[in-house]
């Protein structure tokens, strides 16, 4: 078991730092292939979906046996140039669910878009009458 305190700089590096790079890598080329750059958007958009769940998941999850390796065999598992699971995943899970339910998403994404909107105009609102008054 590598435990937290090296599946930490693992999930780091294979899961952000070279996956980065070589986003840079691709994006700076001036024969940019749409097939890779496809792959590493599909990347990234696991995860940030699986970034999001170990969040919220972290705290249930921690404690089963072998948890971080876990995690650090799903990052090499969806970026590995020969394996690309990224592709499985968006192209078997990810992808059809996202057809299915876009529009309710894309509802959703205005509405909490709105209501963040009038918060912040409120707050902005009470902060600037809390000056005023002082002044």
């Amino acid at each position: 078991m590598i435990g937290s305190i090296l599946a930490r700089p693992l999930l780091m590096v294979f899961g952000y730092v070279y996956p980065a790079y070589e986003c840079y890598k691709f994006v700076e080329r001036r024969d940019l292939e749409m097939d890779q750059l496809k792959i590493w958007c599909q990347y990234w958009i696991i995860v940030a979906l699986l970034t999001t769940c170990e969040r919220v998941g972290d705290n249930v999850l921690c404690w089963l046996p072998l948890y971080d390796e876990v995690k650090v065999a799903l990052v090499l598992y969806i970026w590995h140039p020969k394996i690309r699971g990224s592709r499985h995943i968006y192209g078997s899970f990810l992808k059809p669910y996202m057809v299915k339910h876009e529009m309710d998403i894309d509802l959703y994404v205005v509405k909490v878009r709105d209501t963040a909107a009038l918060i912040t105009t409120w707050l902005w609102q009470k902060i600037l009458s809390y000056y005023s008054k002082e002044m």
